[in-house]
């Protein structure tokens, strides 16, 4: 077991270790470059600075998580972030995983963890997240979410796409998951 898993005895053993000797931890701030590239390798997030990274895995590690490979390195990521304004809702910003580990569900594992972890913590009726029109990957994978917990998704525009000041950009559509009842 890591130290960051030592902080998260809250998380269920069967998130803690996966098959092919991948596990899911807490990011730290040496994780941030790494999520930073990941990202950038992604191809479709949204490519943060890297400043941001490093402070998200300061600042939102508790509602955050990487998977590891057998050498500790990162693999994959979720960040969230619980609402301000409405506490019991975890917003998923980004989720990607590296393409040599794709095909396997393990974002689907990344999103299952994570809110184990964070509902241990605080009550949580609702997922939310932002995706882009035309982007069925990650569609289908908050719908698999949605079936597996119970839950509906309703979706709505939450920014048009002339919201966005630094050129052309899609519109990013609310997908609100909840309630959310396993």
């Amino acid at each position: 077991m890591t130290a960051a898993q030592a902080d998260l005895p809250e998380l269920p053993a069967e998130f803690l270790e996966m098959p092919e000797g991948l596990r899911i931890d807490r990011p730290d701030v040496a994780d941030g470059a790494a999520l930073w590239r990941l990202a950038r390798d992604s191809k479709t997030l949204d490519l943060n600075s890297s400043y941001s990274y490093l402070l998200w895995c300061r600042d939102f590690a508790g509602t955050s998580v990487v998977a590891r490979d057998a050498d500790g390195r990162p693999v994959g990521f979720v960040t969230g972030y619980l609402r301000p304004e409405a506490p019991q809702t975890l917003l998923v910003w980004q989720v990607t995983v590296d393409p040599a580990h794709r095909g396997r569900g393990l974002a689907g594992a990344l999103l299952d963890g994570l809110t184990a972890q964070v509902a241990r913590q605080h009550p949580l009726t609702t997922l939310e997240t932002t995706i882009t029109p035309g982007n069925t990957a990650s569609e289908r994978l908050f719908a698999s979410y949605a079936t597996r917990h119970g839950a509906r998704v309703e979706r709505e525009v939450l920014f048009a796409a002339d919201r966005f000041p630094d050129g052309p950009h899609e519109p990013e559509v609310l997908h609100r998951i909840g309630p959310l009842s396993r």
